[in-house]
């Protein structure tokens, strides 16, 4: 019986580290604008490859904690599908619910790092994702972000959760989900048991901003009115908020430097759910998930820190200054 499976896409990211460039921000700072000179050769300092994707980040990293746990995706034909499938296996991650489509390329993207922020050109196309015939015992599903192409998928799903409604569902929406096919991701979350999004897509979820509902307590219990039983928003720097109907708590980030943010959000997925799956209070699991975000903004790459127990330990203790502070 497996701990979590993960149901998300896995990637190729190529990491380009960025120093000649500029950027263009309204007066008020935000709606930034990556430039750089047209029709020109741009330097760069460093770039590497890794596998990406939520999916495929979520189970390195509940992996990573000691879990075991095994990532449902689909995968193409291709030589990025044969390093993604290689690297999930390094990392001990069951791969047997991985399917192969013949008439697709396997995902990729471009990231961008500049001033530890990334800007991310991301490449997917309409997948083939299939529902094993026996799925297997697990006591967690994580389902994340797909591709086009994932209805199927969904539908499957949420019978197999009908059928078996002592499986956990943590569910953190992708962009494509959110875009293209909102009221399905409103279904998912009216099955679920815990919400993680941030607030950006809080909002977007909601149809309401932060400023008109005056405080994120206030945004978590619109959530829980959706059906689900627990929500959890992270805000970059000002850290994470999480709640159901008896409580909420926010915990700070951690001041570390920031050198890049790419794969933050999965990392502090997969610590907070793996402290829930554990048995640890809402409260704990807030500090998991700052800890293992706060090990991966510190180097480049979306799986690269990602933390054990000890190293969760650890961290905390190096900021021990940081904690969890109950709010309702």
């Amino acid at each position: 019986m497996y701990k979590f499976i993960t149901i998300g896409d896995a990637l190729v990211d190529t990491h380009v580290q960025i120093d000649d460039a500029s950027l263009e921000c309204n007066i008020d700072g935000k709606n930034c604008k990556l430039c750089m000179d047209f029709a020109k050769k741009i330097p760069i300092t460093d770039s590497f490859q890794a596998i990406g994707g939520n999916g495929a980040n979520v189970a390195t990293g509940t992996t990573k904690l000691g879990l075991k746990t095994a990532i449902l995706a689909s995968l193409g034909k291709d030589a990025n599908g044969d390093l993604i499938l290689a690297e999930l296996q390094k990392n001990k991650i069951n791969t047997d619910y991985i399917s192969f489509d013949n008439k697709a390329k396997s995902r990729y993207s471009i990231v961008l790092n500049y001033k530890g922020e990334r800007t991310i050109l991301s490449f997917h196309q309409k997948m083939n994702y299939v529902w094993p015939e026996n799925f297997p015992e697990t006591e967690y599903i994580y389902y994340t972000g797909l591709s086009e192409g994932f209805e199927s998928l969904h539908d499957k799903l949420l019978k197999h959760l009908s059928k078996h409604p002592s499986v956990i569902m943590a569910m953190n929406p992708g962009s494509f989900q959110m875009k293209h096919s909102p009221e399905k991701v409103m279904e998912a979350i009216a099955m679920s048991n815990i919400l993680i999004v941030n607030l950006e897509e809080a909002e977007e979820l909601l149809g309401t901003t932060l400023k008109k509902e005056k405080t994120i307590e206030a945004i978590i219990h619109k959530l829980l009115l959706k059906g689900t039983k627990e929500v959890v928003i992270t805000d970059a720097a000002r850290g994470a908020w999480a709640g159901d109907e008896e409580e909420v708590w926010h915990m700070e980030s951690f001041p570390v430097e920031v050198v890049a943010k790419t794969g933050a959000g999965d990392a502090f997925s997969s610590g907070y759910i793996s402290a829930r799956s554990l048995g640890h209070d809402i409260h704990e699991a807030l500090a998991w998930g700052i800890a293992n975000s706060c090990a991966i903004i510190g180097n480049h790459g979306a799986q690269i820190g990602l933390l054990d127990q000890a190293g969760i330990q650890k961290m905390r203790k190096k900021y021990s200054s940081v904690k969890p502070k109950q709010l309702s």
